[in-house]
């Protein structure tokens, strides 16, 4: 497993409008198509959309940082002061998330894949 800074998530209103306008701007359709999630997938960075970030708490863009350990990652943020976002979650098939908040209010994702 690579890990590093590979899947930024956008919180975004109209997911359709979203997704014909991110799909013009990186030149490919979607490799996850669902209305509760949208995916693309280029040279292994992904660009995600989610139709219910603003509800969360989500203002903006989210870079998460692929971990082998998500506790352990997430542990050592809240440690050097970040502030809780949102818990570990799964998001599917084992895959779990998780963000937390900087001093500046910026948000910082970690994502453990299955």
């Amino acid at each position: 497993m690579t890990e590093g800074v590979n899947t930024i998530i956008f919180p975004v209103k109209d997911l359709a409008a979203a997704r014909a306008l991110y799909s013009s701007f990186l030149g490919v359709e979607p490799n996850v198509d669902q209305p509760y999630y949208v995916n693309f997938s280029i040279d292994g960075q992904d660009i995600g959309l989610d139709p219910n970030g603003h509800a969360q708490g989500t203002t903006g863009p989210i870079c998460f940082r692929q971990v082998a350990d998500i506790e352990k990652s997430l542990q050592l943020l809240l440690d050097a002061g970040a502030e809780p976002h949102q818990a570990v979650r799964n998001v599917g098939g084992g895959k779990l998330v998780a963000s937390v908040k900087d001093a500046d209010g910026n948000l910082l994702g970690l994502i453990q894949p299955a």
